[in-house]
């Protein structure tokens, strides 16, 4: 999985651990995300085309939202020119 760097992993900043389950089902990947503490589990079918990345990233979105653990705020983008 991976680490600091904001990326899904199997250790969250909350202390709760998060299983992942993939199942292709045709030109689709199912993905289940498992919060280990409550057994709460969510489900997303994405492309497969997309990244494990995505998918995780996707997945753990909606695990968040479920259990209502708030989001990371989203790194600072460029800001807007000034027209004279």
């Amino acid at each position: 999985m991976a680490g600091p760097d904001n990326r899904p992993s199997g250790q969250q900043p909350s202390g709760h651990r998060v299983l992942f389950e993939f199942t292709q089902l045709g030109q689709q990947m199912r993905v289940a995300a498992i919060d280990e503490a409550t057994g709460t589990e969510v489900v997303v079918i994405t492309p497969l085309t997309a990244s494990r990345f995505q998918m995780q990233s996707l997945a753990l979105g909606k695990l968040r939202r479920r259990l209502g653990i708030e989001e990371p705020p989203p790194p600072p983008g460029p800001k807007p020119a000034k027209y004279a």
